[in-house]
């Protein structure tokens, strides 16, 4: 059974996030919310304050594909968001996770011996690695969440100059992993345990953004080999619960590939 009431709070979210101005409406200092009132979001969107406020409560479930498009609109989702809003009013099965990986997958990473490669599930929780991945964090190990080490290992969050940057893809993109499957206990402990440990997470978990799985250039500080930059890349994985193959790699010719070539003999 669902306890969650994930489309009001996103819609709350939402709405906090938007400026009145941005909307056509005054702003001013004697506004004593943040961003848009619930009944200036129902006018905008042409549906009874009532209504909206019983979405927002959760106490209506299921508004059709035109009240949620015309939402969007006033809350300035972009398309990645739109499908999110719309994924929440859809009534979802959760899958159970697999208990292991489909035969030989585990074996993907040891077929790659001069990157880092490691397999991760949809909590990223880490499920294999090769020897460059753990060369280049001890994290990339199995049995550990990613999500928790880049928010709470102080080691982590030395090796990325881009920590602002990945914190803030990261919690997006595990909302856009779960969909509305907000009640999963295992999702429902590790927010819960990053909510009460790290500032941050709490701030960006509660923005409600989404964000799909997608490669780009992580900027990185190794204690062994220096300031260099690898370029991430993910493929899902066939027949997995969002299972994840990421592999990292350097331009070639470039200085962060002669250093890759250093962590690849730090691996060895």
């Amino acid at each position: 059974m669902d306890t969650t009431n994930a489309l009001g709070e996103f819609l709350r979210a939402r709405r906090e996030l938007v400026r009145p101005e941005v909307a056509g409406l005054p702003g001013g200092t004697g506004r004593r919310v943040a961003g848009l009132r619930r009944e200036e979001v129902a006018i905008l969107a042409g549906i009874s304050s009532d209504y909206y406020l019983r979405l927002e409560q959760g106490r209506d479930r299921n508004p059709s594909e035109q009240v949620l498009r015309a939402l969007a609109g006033v809350l300035q989702l972009d398309g990645d968001a739109i499908a999110h809003l719309l994924s929440l009013s859809r009534p979802t099965r959760r899958k159970s996770p697999p208990r292991r990986l489909p035969p030989g997958v585990d074996r993907l990473v040891d077929c790659v011996t001069d990157t880092p490669a490691y397999i991760q599930d949809k909590l990223t929780n880490v499920l294999a690695a090769n020897p460059p991945a753990t060369a280049l964090s001890p994290n990339y190990r199995p049995g550990v969440n990613l999500l928790r080490a880049v928010f709470l290992d102080p080691a982590e969050r030395a090796l990325r100059r881009d920590w602002t940057e990945a914190t803030a893809e990261g919690v997006a993109t595990l909302r856009a992993r779960v969909g509305p499957d907000v009640d999963d206990p295992r999702l429902r402990e590790l927010v819960g345990e990053l909510s009460v440990r790290s500032a941050r997470f709490r701030q960006l978990w509660g923005r409600h953004d989404v964000r799909p799985r997608a490669g780009r250039v992580h900027r990185l500080t190794h204690p062994s080999i220096g300031d260099f930059k690898l370029r991430s890349t993910k493929l899902t994985v066939d027949g997995t619960d969002a299972v994840t193959l990421v592999l990292f790699q350097a331009d070639p010719g470039s200085r962060s590939a002669e250093l890759l070539g250093l962590l690849g003999s730090l691996a060895a």
